[in-house]
């Protein structure tokens, strides 16, 4: 029973540090990146489909995001949708594929986007914490009902922060490497 904490609070801290990392993947820097796109979702015939269902998405170049429909009908609903998620591009169309050009950052705007990943990732630590914190709980209940000794609840304790620091090491890891990408 007592390694059902441990594995408890590494699943729910992984997943809190996926949660983080998939929000990130979403915050735009200088640089083109089609894993922006992979929440975008459109309706094709009655069924919301995501955009990288419908489409090939690629990186022609360091700037610009091609995405080619399999069907040249859904060119103005991809770039409605576009518009729609509010990820800060105008999308334009050649008759063939969608064509998104990634601006440059101005500097006003880096600060700003680096605020934004802090928070996302100070969020996520703060999610692995109550995860420590509500396992910990459970524990020393668990401990008290079934009378197990204090060295097993403290050995346990020591086990479940060293999963936590993995964690947060984890974390500051991808805000430092989304830091350095804007």
């Amino acid at each position: 029973m007592l390694d059902e904490f441990h594995q408890d609070a590494e699943y729910r801290m992984d997943q809190a540090f996926l949660h983080t990392k998939g929000e990130l993947i979403k915050v735009r820097t200088g640089r083109a990146n089609p894993e922006m796109f992979n929440s975008i979702v459109l309706d094709y015939y009655g069924t919301m489909t995501p955009l990288n269902q419908l489409s090939n998405i690629s990186v022609p170049d360091s700037r610009l995001i091609t995405i080619q429909p399999y069907e040249k009908t859904m060119i103005p609903l991809i770039e409605k949708a576009i518009m729609n998620a509010n990820l800060g591009f105008t999308p334009g169309n050649n008759g063939i594929s969608v064509l998104i050009p990634i601006p440059q950052l101005s500097e006003e705007r880096r600060l700003e986007l680096n605020r934004f990943v802090h928070k996302l990732v100070e969020d996520g630590r703060i999610a692995v914490r109550n995860v420590r914190r509500d396992v910990l709980h459970h524990l020393h209940d668990y401990g008290k009902e079934e009378h197990i000794s204090e060295d097993e609840i403290k050995r346990r304790e020591n086990d479940i922060q060293k999963l936590t620091d993995h964690h947060i090491k984890k974390l500051n890891e991808i805000q430092d490497q989304k830091e350095k990408e804007i």
